[in-house]
């Protein structure tokens, strides 16, 4: 579009491994232009980090300095949008905050802690009419895309069965204790709100929605903490009934060790089978009922429109987690730029993970909880 989106960031700063991974991906299709941050809580770390990324003029000691002199300026030299890659539980403010000033913002998942909060967001983007994203970076992944595609074209028939696992290992021990940032935070109920359930088990349910297109309607579900002394759940599964008959179940772990980020969606219909692997990317795995079986592979030519526009290296040169990320980012900026005409952003009709995406995640958050501890199925909109 010959156009970039001035872009501002909060949080991600020195130390933290998801705001290179933000940067990294903006950065990739050349849409975006990082103009002011304000990288860190901590007043000295985040002028140091906005300095170490060239921003002089514009690195801010925190997020109220930085709204307070962003929105001062013309509206041709502030930001438009802006990242958050804060901790959970401060995302809610912030937010808030930068959606009442009229700036567009992406939003680290989960959006919130609380269902609460996150109505409240989602209710402040549709007023003001500017777009929220939720960075449910997963579905990104071009083979993601081919699979919703496919599904919801009725290659697999009427759904019957779908399984979502993700799986990890890296907090199969006490590693908060030792006072690694990321394990310590995200196991801080203060922080993080949940702990599996929200840091990867909001990526598995958002990764079911959207390549199947169901939503759920009951949950039933066992919540645990393996290592002790542990404040957060780390382990958890659910049984989730969907809208039209279909069933799933859903397992979600950062105690399996040996593992790294095994995220995986198997969709078993009348007609066939579609299976994806997230460490595996570039290969869609699909079956049918007379036998036949294909592996299709990223970059193929008879692939559909959804995966093709999210491809960007030929078959043999893989893709991966930064491409996928920069997907999400991709369409962020041309919804963005589109606002620039006067445009309000209808979150209901987006091609990204908007706030209510983040919604149903929270909400998926708080319905696992309530069904573990009831120990029955529990509606979603009880």
């Amino acid at each position: 579009m010959g156009q970039r989106v001035r872009w501002g960031m909060v949080g991600g700063g020195q130390g933290a491994f998801i705001g290179a991974v933000h940067r990294a991906a903006a950065a990739l299709d050349g849409l975006y232009d990082l103009q002011c941050a304000a990288l860190s809580s901590d007043p000295g770390r985040a002028r140091e980090s906005a300095l170490g990324l060239g921003l002089t003029d514009r690195g801010y000691s925190g997020w109220r300095e930085m709204l307070d002199r962003e929105r001062s300026l013309p509206p041709e030299r502030r930001v438009e949008a802006v990242s958050i890659v804060t901790p959970n539980h401060t995302h809610h403010e912030i937010a808030r905050a930068f959606i009442d000033a009229g700036f567009h913002v992406l939003i680290d998942k989960p959006m919130t802690t609380t269902v609460e909060q996150a109505c409240d967001l989602a209710a402040a983007a549709e007023r003001a009419g500017v777009v929220a994203a939720v960075t449910y970076n997963y579905s990104g992944y071009p083979m993601v895309r081919q699979a919703a595609e496919m599904v919801r074209a009725g290659a697999v028939g009427a759904v019957r069965r779908v399984y979502v696992e993700h799986h990890q290992g890296w907090l199969a021990t006490k590693l908060e204790a030792a006072g690694q940032k990321q394990a310590t935070w995200r196991t801080d109920p203060s922080c993080a709100g949940a702990g599996a359930i929200g840091d990867i088990g909001t990526h598995a349910e958002h990764l079911l929605r959207f390549v199947t297109g169901l939503e759920i309607e009951a949950v039933c579900a066992d919540v645990n903490t393996f290592v002790p002394g542990r404040r957060v759940d780390d382990d958890a599964a659910a049984l989730l009934r969907l809208t039209g008959g279909a069933r799933a179940a859903l397992t979600i772990s950062q105690v399996c060790v040996g593992e790294q980020n095994n995220l995986n969606i198997r969709i078993h219909g009348e007609l066939g089978s579609i299976e994806w692997r997230q460490e595996s990317p570039d290969f869609l795995e699909f079956r049918r009922l007379d036998g036949l079986r294909q592996t299709l592979t990223r970059g193929m030519p008879s692939l559909g429109v959804a995966a093709a526009a999210a491809t960007r290296l030929p078959t043999g040169h893989p893709e991966g987690f930064i491409e996928a990320f920069a997907n999400i980012y991709k369409d962020v900026a041309f919804a963005v730029l589109a606002c620039r005409t006067g445009a309000r952003h209808d979150m209901h009709r987006s091609t990204f993970p908007t706030a209510l995406d983040g919604l149903r995640g929270v909400r998926f958050v708080e319905r696992v909880q309530a069904a573990a501890r009831s120990g029955v199925w529990t509606a979603w909109n009880d």
